[in-house]
């Protein structure tokens, strides 16, 4: 199995931040022996990211991913990837729960755009 890394955010073309979950997530793929050959980072686009996905399914079995899950409207990750996959999403109330709690317990309240 081979692995990818793929980094979504306009900030980090844009070098606003560092990119350090792409070296943390080499870090332990290569301690689980799990090879991997291509890190890739995309902006904010869904058209951008299914061309990047279109490429990473023929090179890649595991596909990971990190940033563009913000509650902003330009974090499309989500959804662009099951579009591109065809599947539906689903919203699971326990999950929600979970989510919802760990907000509280930074004494904040959950934006009904981070669902």
């Amino acid at each position: 199995m081979v692995a990818e890394i793929i980094c979504v955010g306009t900030e980090l073309l844009l070098g606003d931040i560092l990119n350090s979950n792409s070296q943390f997530l080499a870090k332990e793929l290569a301690s689980l022996g799990i090879p991997h050959y291509y890190q890739t980072v995309v902006g904010d686009n869904p058209d951008r990211l299914k061309q990047v996905l279109e490429i990473a399914v023929g090179r890649s079995q595991l596909l990971l991913f990190t940033g563009g899950l913000g509650p902003t409207p330009d974090d499309l990750t989500v959804e662009t990837i099951a579009d591109y996959f065809g599947v539906p999403l689903i919203e699971k109330p326990e999950i929600i729960a979970d989510i919802e709690q760990k907000f509280a317990q930074r004494g904040r309240t959950m934006s009904p755009s981070n669902r």
